[in-house]
């Protein structure tokens, strides 16, 4: 199976205060293509550092990042964004929902730029990803009038619209009742194994550890063999 992520040798510190934290400390793993991967450890141990390298939302002290084998480790800003909104596909677990902008629109913010979409075709999307989530009847609806479990929906239908190679979800079921985890973690299973999405979780929840094909378990910015 083809790598679609390698970090290679990756360290990354943070100044807190007066403080140097360490939060990875030359971590080195693949994720491959079509994977439905959790990445488990402590609170502080690395995990949401790590998924930020991976999604380009950070660059590493040292080591490097590559994704669908193009080194992105230095990237510009302007490059980096290219990149996310072209490749990658987010979802927090605080959702990110615009809550002035319908459920459609917020699932089409990310295709706005892109620029070679017509509005037809930005519009088919959006009513396809709503589709795969089971929203399509709530296309109109403002978030606030959505329960936490449908508006985790939404975010998943918005990080899945511009057709990513890869979706980052960092603790995407924390604020979840066990019942609605439950239904959303059979739902990306599904999405992965229909669109061949690669997910990648950061994670505390066991029903997502027991559903994925790899757990990577790290501790002090190491992973743990």
């Amino acid at each position: 199976m083809a790598a679609l992520v390698q970090v290679e040798q990756v360290h990354k510190s943070f100044a807190l205060g007066t403080t140097q934290v360490h939060a990875l400390r030359g971590i080195s793993l693949q994720v491959h293509v079509g994977e439905f991967m959790a990445v488990v450890g402590a609170s502080g141990s690395g995990k949401s550092t790590l998924l930020n390298m991976i999604g380009c939302l950070d660059e590493p002290d040292q080591g490097r990042v590559l994704l669908g084998g193009q080194d992105v480790s230095h990237l510009s800003d302007r490059e980096r964004s290219q990149l996310r909104n072209r490749k990658i596909g987010f979802i927090f677990q605080s959702f990110n929902l615009v809550p002035v902008l319908s459920v459609a629109e917020n699932v089409e913010l990310p295709l706005l730029l892109h620029k070679e979409l017509e509005q037809k075709a930005r519009a088919a999307r959006v009513a396809q990803a709503l589709a795969d989530v089971d929203l399509t009847d709530f296309a109109v609806q403002w978030p606030d009038k959505l329960s936490g479990g449908q508006r985790q929906r939404v975010a998943i239908a918005r990080a899945l619209v511009t057709q990513p190679d890869l979706v980052l979800a960092d603790e995407p079921t924390a604020n979840l009742d066990s019942e609605t985890t439950q239904r959303l973690v059979e739902l990306m299973a599904d999405l992965n194994k229909k669109r061949g999405v690669t997910f990648v979780f950061s994670t505390h929840d066991e029903k997502l550890m027991g559903r994925v094909d790899r757990l990577v378990r790290i501790r002090d910015g190491q992973e743990v063999a």
